[in-house]
């Protein structure tokens, strides 16, 4: 029979005990070390200091065997030679055992040394989440890390563990399958990249980890993501000025242009900015031309003003172009969605005379030239302050306002999420569930 993978969180872990429970009870891992080593016939042989498992495609890792103490020697036991499993023993399938010295193999890590009390990324809750305790079961014929306990009750149990020896509650454990443990620490494995699990995040969500990470922690989620170049520039976006600036201190000036010329105008410029100032111009020197072009401008004005929340990105059309003309170059655009949303009109000089939305030009006849049918546009200048630019969009319900300049010619645009960013409190993302488990 093949485990249900279909599940998420609780429910998940639940269908793994539903699966397990008439074969082999679950067993909390802090029952199991610091137990005994028993041979076949029930005698003691040593004591259990951990169990190994082996990371890889598996949902829920198998152990691949014991480590023990032995007359006062740290010995393998294959999980081959293992019979069973259960709290306060390991008893062994056979009488005769052959002591083996340990030593890491690649992609194996230790429960109790390295993932117990470890932080690790619960993948459906977008959160960090402390380990308090693990629970192994024998499905398929291997004994597997199935699910981890993350609340205080898994802490409480290594404290009077005949007291909740028993106790498992699906409500509480977390399903291995939704989480990923960190293993930068660990000499024979590393975050593997790329990672399908953290590929099922939004960008603002992995930012919202890095932040809440410590910084070694911080670095393993970024190299799992850094194999997809424009999502690890999506991610470096959503972090805060300080973070940005923590992680890229650490990259050469060559490796910091490649990940700056993926990202936002807007974005970078801010990034820059709070770099020191000998290393500006070496990576600005490094940017292609036409993004150093941008960000330069935009290092010009005052980061608080219009100028410095605007994005260059924004499509602005010629007042005879046809609505079939302008839908065609929004299909070609390479905007961010939420700048492309409007289109703005303008004369033969280059000076703003409308605006319009993609859904009224989705409805307007096709023939139609485009200066007919768009409305009146509202703007800012480019020292404008952000009260200012909050106003306008807030009296006019605009989520992408125009940036002119004295000529009246589009510049930039500024988009809701750019106010937002700065009148929201810092650190508004981050949920309090991201340090625990509800």
């Amino acid at each position: 029979m093949e485990l249900d993978r279909s599940g998420s969180g609780a429910t998940a872990y639940a269908v793994v005990v539903a699966f397990v429970a008439p074969q082999v009870d679950v067993v909390h891992l802090s029952l199991v070390v610091g137990g005994t080593l028993n041979d076949g016939s029930g005698s003691r042989l040593g004591k259990v200091a951990d169990l190994i498992v082996r990371l890889g495609d598996d949902h829920y890792p198998p152990v691949t065997g014991v480590l023990a103490t032995v007359a006062g020697r740290r010995v393998f036991v294959p999980a081959e030679a293992v019979g069973e499993i259960s709290a306060r023993r390991v008893t062994l399938a056979e009488s005769r055992l052959d002591l083996q010295p340990f030593e890491r193999r690649p992609d194996e890590v230790l429960l109790k040394e390295d993932v117990l009390d470890h932080q690790l990324i619960n993948i459906d809750g977008a959160r960090l989440v402390r380990t308090n305790d693990i629970e192994l079961a024998r499905v398929e014929g291997w004994y597997r890390v199935v699910g981890v306990d993350t609340s205080p009750r898994g802490f409480v149990r290594r404290l009077v563990p005949r007291r909740l020896a028993g106790a498992i509650d699906a409500k509480t454990m977390l399903d291995w399958a939704s989480v990923e443990p960190f293993t930068g620490h660990v000499p024979t494995v590393r975050l593997r990249v790329p990672h399908p699990k953290l590929a099922r995040l939004h960008p603002a969500e992995v930012a919202d980890l890095v932040e809440a990470a410590s910084h070694r922690e911080g670095e393993e989620i970024l190299a799992a993501v850094s194999a997809d170049a424009e999502r690890e520039a999506d991610v470096f976006e959503e972090l805060d000025t300080q973070h940005q600036v923590e992680f890229i201190e650490e990259r050469s000036d060559g490796e910091a242009a490649a990940l700056l010329a993926r990202m936002e105008s807007d974005d970078a410029a801010d990034l820059i900015n709070g770099l020191d100032e000998e290393r500006r111009e070496p990576i600005l020197l490094l940017l292609p031309s036409v993004q150093q072009r941008r960000v330069r401008a935009l290092l010009g004005y005052d980061p608080t003003t219009a100028g410095g929340l605007m994005s260059p990105g924004f499509l602005c059309i010629f007042t005879q172009a046809t609505c079939r003309e302008v839908l065609d170059r929004v299909r070609r655009a390479t905007n961010p969605a939420n700048a492309a949303a409007w289109v703005y009109v303008m004369n033969q000089h280059h000076r703003l005379k409308g605006a319009i939305q993609i859904v009224d030009l989705l409805r307007a006849d096709p023939d139609a030239a485009v200066g007919e049918v768009a409305e009146a546009a509202r703007s800012v200048r480019p020292d404008a302050d952000l009260e200012e630019v909050a106003r306008l969009m807030t009296d006019f319900d605009l989520t992408v306002a125009p940036v002119v300049d004295d000529e009246q010619r589009v510049i930039g645009v500024i988009t809701v999420d750019d106010v937002l960013e700065i009148v929201l409190p810092r650190g508004w993302r981050r949920n309090f569930r991201v340090f625990g488990d509800e």
